[in-house]
């Protein structure tokens, strides 16, 4: 048995289909992890969801933004963004079914010495203690409250984690570092307007994973979102979105031995970089 894990699809379901077949994927001997953001951007999100949603227990996704600001416009909470691609699934027979199912995925999976999550860890925990964080926000996003959760979900405020945060503004931080943050401070404040490549770090931060101390890393951190971060296969850090969507690659790492699998995502699937990130937009709005 092999595990994949495999970077941000975000809808670009051929290029999927590519890779699996590059990496001879077998649903019945295989696993793969999938780091967040299968929906949104790409021609093709029913179609990747549907899929993953059939793999059963073969494959593992936890929540990247992408996906959440999919379920908060299914909600009606917030005001759609023009360059989402989102209509296809809202309007799908099934689409209650993909949401309900969508819901129910964790926000960070931790199993083998991995910990994996879409975006990052906050300094201060440690992956034992981010997947209790975690469980917190599944147990509300699975529940009867979850439309009243994605209502207050989006936003920036607080921006770093204290022990003594309750309600809303807990949440809230715990789905910012796991599904949003690049850069924090040696302290833990995170920074959402940089985007950009390490370079590109504001003053008196840093990329959250190169913070000193950092109590995650005793593990290896599986994690995606930072398309200008490029793919890095480090000892404690795989990096693996590598830009599909945006004309680069799609890739996968074999967790047993790190063997690499990337394929070229095809030009139909690559949009207009200019077009700004859905996710990001609405959260900068609540």
């Amino acid at each position: 048995m092999a595990t994949y894990a495999i970077g941000d699809i975000q809808g670009c379901f051929d290029s999927f289909q590519h890779l699996l077949e590059k990496c001879r994927f077998d649903p019945a001997r295989d696993r793969l992890w999938l780091v967040g953001d299968l929906v949104n951007r790409g021609p093709r999100s029913l179609d990747t969801l549907r899929f993953v949603r059939d793999l059963g227990s073969a494959a593992i996704t936890v929540l990247g933004n992408h996906d959440l600001y999919l379920l908060m416009v299914a909600a009606g909470s917030g005001r759609r963004s023009k360059g989402d691609t989102l209509d296809e699934i809202l309007k799908a027979a099934d689409c209650e079914e993909l949401l309900d199912w969508l819901r129910q995925r964790p926000l960070c999976h931790r199993e083998g010495g991995f910990c994996m999550v879409h975006a990052g860890l906050l300094p201060q925990w440690t992956t034992a203690r981010a997947r209790a964080l975690a469980r917190e926000v599944e147990a509300v996003l699975g529940g009867p409250t979850y439309r009243d959760f994605l209502a207050n979900m989006w936003g920036s405020e607080p921006a770093a984690w204290s022990e003594d945060l309750a309600g809303w503004p807990r949440l809230r931080v715990i789905v910012n570092a796991m599904t949003r943050m690049r850069f924090c401070s040696p302290e833990g404040v995170m920074e959402f307007k940089a985007k950009g490549e390490l370079s590109d770090a504001p003053a008196d931060h840093l990329p959250w994973f190169e913070v000193p101390g950092r109590r995650s890393a005793a593990d290896v951190m599986v994690i995606g979102h930072w398309s200008a971060l490029g793919l890095r296969v480090e000892p404690r850090l795989l990096a693996l979105d590598s830009g599909c969507f945006w004309g680069r690659h799609l890739t996968a790492v074999r967790l047993g031995d790190r063997a690499v699998f990337q394929v070229d995502c095809s030009t139909r699937e690559a949009q207009d970089q200019t077009k700004r990130d859905p996710g990001e937009d609405a959260s900068a709005r609540l």
